[in-house]
């Protein structure tokens, strides 16, 4: 299943939640989240191109599924990605996870930087 060099899927999150934060604020990322837990995979992508400043989000998460599902995932179009991935809902259920997850770690980071900038 997975394609890219990540040997560990934790880290990978943990390495898109912080390139997440650095595009965006916890805000955005709390909303997207809520989004994703609430809607799912479909929605959530609908979600972020909904606005000219989340496509930097939508972006890196498209980059980041073909890594961890290969062709089941196409990352240039979210529609037909989520559609392949549904077939197997183990699949869908699991990039779900991988999203959320890099979702939180990029809470994490955003606040952190936040609280960085507010101490200085």
């Amino acid at each position: 299943m997975m394609s890219g060099s990540h040997a560990n899927l934790d880290l990978a999150c943990a390495q898109l939640g912080a390139e997440l934060a650095k595009k965006s604020d916890e805000k955005t990322l709390t909303d997207a989240l809520s989004v994703l837990e609430e809607q799912g995979v479909y929605a959530f992508f609908l979600f972020l191109k909904q606005k000219k400043e989340r496509s930097d989000l939508s972006k890196a998460c498209r980059e980041f599924l073909p890594k961890q599902f290969g062709r089941d995932f196409d990352g240039n179009d979210e529609f037909r990605g989520t559609q392949a991935l549904a077939k197997d809902l183990d699949k869908l259920f699991f990039a779900r996870d991988l999203l959320r997850q890099a979702l939180v770690y990029g809470r994490y980071h955003a606040k952190a930087a936040s609280q960085r900038r507010t101490e200085r």
